[in-house]
């Protein structure tokens, strides 16, 4: 559940700032509506608040109602701060992380292809159900939690979502991600077991960045993009979400840029072998 009352507000100033524009130039909603190439009906949904308008549908009204410079740079800052949201863990454990998890089949079910950077731990969609306990579960003190049992399950569901062969998904993983031992040895074993076989199903794409690959960038956070429309980047704390075009496309270079380093097809399930033999040795 995102954090209301801020965004709720941004996005009411936003609608009604567009609404007051158009007005001022002495536009009917459906000239607007021509004038920028887009339905009338999403006009009336933006100047409603009903929808948010990507920056770049913002930037098109301004340009069909000839906006200032000046105005032009307001709004646009406006419009990008509305398109970030923050998800705090405490709201998202309030309302149960089984929803959260449902709401993440709900995102990944939306689109074609879904990318993730896993720079800490192997994502959800291919953890087994001990593994996902492990990680629901709370073990510093200050995270909440409840519903663990619900949680894993709907975690569990969500990876219904891999038999989809019309969706593609690309886990990009650290080597660090590979070999943190975050559960019992054992654990480990049949995780990464089990990400050597999903790494073969047709429609899905495993990577591992190598510790000895040279990088530019740092990989400092887990982040999921949804197509090129959505990006979710995760922090201790909650979750952010960037919609600006400008943010997402950073994201994506970034994920290329590590992806051009990594380990795919039988090298990528090479390293998952060695991971899962060292925790072997070391079993509980």
């Amino acid at each position: 559940m995102l954090e209301p009352d801020a965004e709720q507000q941004q996005r009411k100033n936003l609608a009604d700032t567009l609404r007051q524009l158009r007005k001022a130039a002495g536009l009917s909603g459906e000239r607007l509506a021509v004038r920028a190439a887009m339905s009338q009906s999403k006009v009336s949904r933006i100047e409603s608040g009903k929808t948010l308008p990507t920056v770049a549908d913002v930037e098109r009204i301004m340009t069909a109602l000839d906006v200032q410079p000046a105005a032009r740079d307001e709004l646009l800052a406006l419009a990008r701060s509305a398109n970030v949201e923050y998800t705090s863990l405490r709201s998202s454990a309030r309302q149960g992380i089984w929803r959260s998890q449902a709401e993440i089949k709900a995102l990944t079910e939306s689109a074609s292809v879904v990318r993730q950077f896993l720079p800490a731990i192997p994502s959800g969609l291919i953890q087994t159900r001990d593994y996902a306990r492990a990680v629901l579960t709370p073990g510093v003190e200050g995270r909440p939690a409840r519903d663990i049992d619900r949680a894993v399950q709907a975690r569990l569901d969500s990876q219904g979502s891999l038999n989809d062969e019309s969706r593609r998904f690309c886990f990009l993983l650290t080597e660090q991600a590979v070999r943190l031992k975050r559960a019992a040895a054992s654990v480990m074993v049949e995780q990464l077991q089990h990400m050597a076989g999903a790494s073969q199903r047709p429609n899905v794409d495993l990577a591992i960045l190598p510790n000895a690959a040279l990088v530019n960038a740092s990989p400092l956070n887990v982040f999921v993009a949804y197509d090129d429309r959505l990006v979710l980047a995760e922090i201790f704390a909650g979750e952010v979400a960037l919609r600006d075009y400008r943010d997402i496309m950073y994201h994506l270079n970034i994920f290329e840029h590590f992806y051009e380093r990594a380990l795919t097809g039988e090298d990528a399930r090479r390293v998952l072998k060695s991971a899962a033999d060292q925790f072997m040795r070391t079993r509980d």
